[in-house]
């Protein structure tokens, strides 16, 4: 609350007592237990000195020690910008971005989503229509296929600059050549990414109408009918067998199991493979035959439809029982679309439909990722286009701008449209679907998938590496290892003496119901009750009463028991310790071991309890007086399925439509008072295989690894100790928890002065940090060598993804197991998932999903740097081959040869062989070409396309050869295979070459010439480059 109330800058003495107060509490070694928390909202009082004096980058200001808070230098004010200056510097942008968007908001007006009453089995009498229950994952339909697929093309400047080069020879004034030569390539890149794109829509209709299409049984007033998934309408019974998909979100009515409830599979749906427990409605799981559902009146009311599938709110009232009976519906009562029976028959009554439903609402269309090498080779096409247009003012005005001047600089550029070639395109994109079989191919890293073909030189450019801890680092496998009493320590090795400990004090069941081995046995468990055997053979029954989940804000569960031999009530609850200090009794020991077990690396827990009198109960949640028999032998969990007294103030909160999680949990801590703390548990997340060398790697090849989890700070820190994601020279800062500006002002003045050190930094500081020195915080974190984030949400993980491509422009990558991964995934440049124990929702996220985290060695250093330096060698190759027919071009210019000689079809043909990296050489080559051609066959001139084609031919046949580092034997077939090609076109072009003359020994040793004399130069001149300045691999590897 404090932070909401405005306060003003103090400037009396006081205001100076309470800085000093401030400096001393800064710069004590940590937090004293017990320490005066007034102090730290006296931080607000001069928040609005904190305007005047940001944080600043530089060391100035931080060389007086006596106050953080006035050593800080006063902040340079951006006065705003004006008028006329505010319009031409930003303000047209933001006018045609809010115009833009309110347009868009116009056209994309969504139905707003209301609250509903569905009556059971009358789909006739919902007020509303709503969307019909079909899947469509489709892209485009008839009509929007073709304008969609070519504007994702021509959104790039490359195709809309060949686009318009080849309308333009429908224009008889400006035809230079054969219509072939340029709407042969370009159809061909349209061609194949209109089929590629028609086969993946097609495929999509396909799954689409299968799923559409399945029957299911629908229970109406004559009995079951078949349906189709897509005529399920709301307020049907649809009744789903064992293994079959749930086809819309519904309400669970009746199961066919005795116990009321079922197992469903969510793995589809949020990406966990363990089952989900669903309980029917007690209501209607009671009638005698499934017919009776029509022979009630009764309704559901449900919530809004939303994006969280793990929570609902809703109410089942059937109106013809006297008095009226009013149920509950929580999540525990719905099962969803796209989740799967696993036992059982059920029935249930729908109550969202097609897009409403949560698996559609939480299915979003993930961006298409671009590569960096694709931007920047889009950019140089710009670039290489004005250098195209200068070229073409300079060939102008050597004419003189004689005649049609403007027709005359149109056929310059096109004549020198080589210079940016259309198969650029097509030779990336087939080199990076080889880069992709290469890698899913590779022995070394088994089982790897990529999903994203477009993207494989992405990993080899890699700044920030951003990773989960559990399941990711760690092998997620839970081993017990610490059990701490409070007077005395159990570990691994003296599990033995707990045998003895349960013999004596069976009342702590839930302390070692984890394990069979120490004697305490599991025999039965529903929902009402459970059984127990203690190693004596004594079986101990208990009725359960209440159970409450688990929960991401309350961060612990808990269950209410009755002793059916001696009838005591139990409060047990077991959570994090952060959740169970404040409501467990005073300790001088609980905080101290948390810390001990989280230096080992340990994940803890705090199990406490609270005996519970019949009174105490029954102000919690009153029973009707024919459920409490008097006598503990005769006692039934009956009370459960009977209406509830409207007395209850838990019941009430659980009816409550408007903020019912806040009410329940409040009715809930009534009871989460002074409990007695039974335990505290440690358990160990194993490192996996080879993560350390891996770390160690990747940090040695300069990538900065981030660690994003939701663990504990003193877990998270151990862990990356132990698994050298901070290495043993470094130091680690712990940034203090902060919850003010103030606050974070400081302590971010104090971590400036540190050097050279990892961060450890909590979600709840972090978003402080965020909401006030978002430029700050991030442009000092980047420079540690390592952070690690704690207590982060997934939100908070795919928000510091966001902040580092926008604040450093760097290529990020983000790598988790598990659904909470998502986000983060799909938000980095690159993302890789791991198939773990967690389920498949993050690899089937993922760009890039492997089985292990030590593959993704091998994925970024070999494969991520080959694939990038052959995109990059590959698309210099492209362009070194058009600027030398450029070259070509205008030498033919300066020297007035007509241009008709060089505008036909073997120039388009040329453009399809390769070219040596280093778009610089193309000139120099492409000039030696041409005016070695005229020293050397000044007689023949008239022969110009055989001698120069075939000395450019010649000459990138040898670029590649010296070119390449390492043979094999597809390299030599493709060599000699150009060649022949080559060679084997002459008979075929007579309209171009003299057979008689090229076959001469004087053309051949005169073509040999120029060729040896355009290589030479620059092989040795790259020889001598790497004999005196080596790469570093070079120097490694020697």
């Amino acid at each position: 609350m404090a932070d909401q109330i405005p306060l003003y800058p103090v400037r009396s003495a006081a205001a100076a007592a309470a800085n000093r107060k401030r400096a001393a509490y800064y710069s004590a070694a940590g937090p004293r237990p017990g320490a005066d928390r007034h102090s730290r909202y006296q931080l607000e009082d001069e928040s609005a000195h904190l305007d005047e004096m940001p944080l600043m980058m530089s060391e100035e200001g931080f060389e007086n020690e006596e106050s953080d808070y006035h050593t800080l230098p006063r902040a340079r004010i951006m006065q705003r910008k004006r008028g006329l200056e505010w319009f031409v510097c930003d303000g047209w942008k933001f006018l045609c971005t809010s115009c833009c968007g309110w347009l868009i908001n116009i056209c994309r007006r969504k139905k707003e989503l209301k609250a509903r009453t569905v009556w059971l089995g009358c789909p006739e009498k919902c007020e509303e229509k709503h969307p019909r229950n079909s899947i469509k994952n489709q892209k485009y339909n008839v009509f929007t296929f073709i304008p969609g697929v070519l504007y994702e093309q021509f959104k790039f400047f490359l195709n809309l600059y060949f686009l318009v080069i080849s309308c333009s020879q429908f224009v008889p004034a400006l035809k230079i050549g054969y219509l072939y030569t340029y709407w042969a390539p370009l159809g061909f890149v349209l061609a194949v990414t209109m089929t590629r794109e028609a086969i993946d829509e097609f495929r999509r209709f396909q799954r689409d109408k299968e799923v559409n299409s399945q029957l299911y049984s629908k229970l109406t007033v004559r009995g079951k009918v078949q349906v189709k998934s897509s005529d399920i309408q709301v307020g049907d019974l649809i009744i789903v067998e064992k293994n079959q998909r749930i086809p819309s979100d519904m309400v669970f009515l009746r199961t066919s199991e005795k116990a009321g409830s079922c197992f469903i599979r969510t793995d589809q749906l949020d990406g966990e493979t363990d089952w989900k427990l669903k309980v029917a409605v007690s209501c209607t799981q009671q009638l005698p035959a499934l017919g009776d559902l029509f022979s009630i009146s009764a309704y559901v009311y449900a919530q809004k439809p939303q994006m969280d599938i793990h929570s609902f709110e809703g109410t089942f009232t059937r109106e013809d029982s006297d008095p009226p009976i009013h149920e509950s519906l929580s999540i525990e009562n719905t099962l969803w679309a796209s989740t799967i029976v696993a036992s059982g028959t059920v029935i249930g009554v729908v109550i969202y439909t097609g897009k409403e439903t949560r698996s559609v609402m939480n299915t979003s269309n993930p961006k298409n990722k671009v590569g960096l090498l694709d931007l920047e080779l889009n950019r140089l096409t710009k670039a290489l286009f004005l250098a195209l247009v200068a070229l073409s003012i300079v060939m102008v005005t050597l004419q003189g701008f004689v005649g049609p001047w403007y027709r005359n600089l149109f056929r310059f550029l096109l004549l020198f449209s080589y210079i940016i070639p259309i198969s650029l395109r097509v030779n990336l994109d087939m080199g990076k679907a080889v880069y992709g079989w290469m890698m899913m191919k590779d022995e070394n890293i088994p089982g790897t998938v990529v999903r994203t073909s477009t993207i494989p030189e992405e990993l080899g450019r890699l700044v920030y590496l951003l990773t989960d801890k559990t399941g990711t680092l760690t092998q997620n496998e839970m081993i017990f290892k610490r059990l701490h009493l409070g007077t005395v320590s159990y570990g691994a090795d003296t599990m033995d003496e707990i045998q003895s400990h349960v013999r004596d004090s069976y009342s702590q069941v839930a302390l070692v119901q984890w394990t069979e081995s120490v004697g305490l046995t599991l025999v039965s468990r529903d929902l009402t009750s459970m059984q127990l055997k203690t190693p004596s053979g004594q079986v101990l029954s208990f009725c359960i009463l209440q159970l409450f989940p688990f929960t991401s804000e309350s961060k612990r569960m808990g269950v209410i028991v009755r002793d059916e031999s001696t009838a005591e009530i139990t409060f047990y609850m077991k959570g994090a310790d952060v959740a169970m200090s404040p409501i467990v009794q005073y300790n001088d020991w609980l905080e101290e071991e948390c810390g001990n077990m989280a230096r080992e690396g340990l994940r803890t827990l705090v199990v406490a309890k609270k005996a519970l009198t019949e009174e105490q109960y029954q102000d919690f949640e009153p029973m009707q007086s024919s459920s409490v028999e008097s006598t503990h032998s005769t006692y039934t969990c009956a009370h459960r399925r009977l209406p509830l007294c409207p007395q209850s103030r838990y019941t009430q909160a659980k009816l409550s439509m408007h903020d019912r999680s806040l009410k329940v949990a409040a009715v809930v801590e009534s009871l989460e008072r002074e409990m007695e703390l039974l335990c505290l548990t440690g358990v160990e997340d194993q490192l996996q295989a080879d993560v350390r060398p891996t770390l160690e790697m990747l940090r040695n090849a300069g990538i900065k690894i981030w660690m994003l989890t939701g663990d504990k700070l003193e877990t998270a820190t151990c862990i990356a100790k132990s698994s050298h994601l901070v290495s043993r020279t470094q130091d680690i800062h712990i940034f203090r928890q902060v919850t003010s500006r103030g606050e974070a002002h400081l302590e971010l003045n104090a971590f400036r002065r540190k050097h050279d050190c990892a961060l450890v930094i909590s979600g709840d500081s972090l978003e402080v940090c965020l909401k006030y020195y978002e430029h700050e915080f991030v442009e000092l974190a980047c420079q540690c060598p390592a952070v690690v984030c704690c207590r982060c949400s997934p939100t908070q993980k795919a928000r510091i993804v966001t902040l580092l491509q926008q604040h450093t422009g760097r290529r990020t990558c983000a790598i988790g197991d598990g659904g909470n991964d998502v986000s983060m995934i799909q938000a980095a440049d690159c993302g890789i998932g791991i198939e773990g124990k967690e389920g498949k929702q993050a690899s089937l996220a993922a760009d890039f999903s492997i089985t292990q985290f030590r593959h993704i060695g091998r994925l970024l250093m070999v494969h991520g740097r080959n694939s990038y330096k052959r995109s990059a060698a590959l698309g210099q190759f492209v362009m070194h081959r058009g600027l030398i027919i450029s070259t070509m071009q205008v030498c033919h210019h300066i020297h007035h040869v007509p241009s008709v000689l060089l505008s036909a079809g073997p120039g388009r043909e040329a453009r399809d062989g390769d070219a040596l990296p280093g778009a610089v050489q193309g000139p120099h080559q492409g000039g030696i070409l041409m005016y070695g051609a005229l020293v050397l066959f000044e007689s023949e001139f008239v022969h110009v396309v055989a001698i120069s084609f075939t000395a450019l031919i010649l000459t990138e046949l040898l670029m590649v050869a010296l070119t390449v580092r390492t043979w094999h034997w597809l390299m030599v077939v493709a060599e000699f295979l150009s060649l022949g090609c080559y060679v084997s076109s002459l008979a075929f072009l007579n309209e171009y070459f003299d057979v008689a003359f090229i076959t001469t020994v004087t053309f051949l040793w005169k073509v040999s010439a120029i060729t040896v004399v355009s290589c030479l130069p620059l092989y040795v001149l790259k020889y001598l480059r790497r004999k005196l300045s080596p790469p570093s691999y070079c120097k490694l590897a020697s």
